[in-house]
């Protein structure tokens, strides 16, 4: 594991990770701070905490929305992937049990 040291939003940490996945974790880092210090710009939100949250809210937001590029699969987001599979699994029982 490496120590990796970071700034989010004027706060420093100290962070570790494995040295293969450093760029990652820094690309984390300035993509977290960089909304932060957008929320922040805006004058709406004052506590860290609150902002922390925002953004956090944000980019998860982002994730749960975003969709694979091409293929079969192109028009489902990623947050909608766990009801898809829990209504294959129904179906599957449903057969399975019909077939007992």
């Amino acid at each position: 594991m490496e120590r990796v040291d970071v700034s989010i939003l004027g706060r420093d940490y100290s962070l570790a990770c494995p040295a293969a996945e450093k760029p990652a974790l820094l690309a984390a880092v300035r993509q977290v701070d960089q909304r932060m210090l957008a929320i922040k710009g805006t004058g709406k939100v004052a506590s860290n905490e609150r902002i922390a949250v925002m953004a956090a809210i944000q980019i998860a937001n982002e994730l749960l929305t975003l969709r694979a590029p091409d293929g079969p699969l192109s028009d489902i987001a990623v947050g909608d992937f766990r009801g898809k599979i829990d209504d294959m699994n129904q179906m599957l029982d449903k057969i399975l049990t019909n077939t007992d």
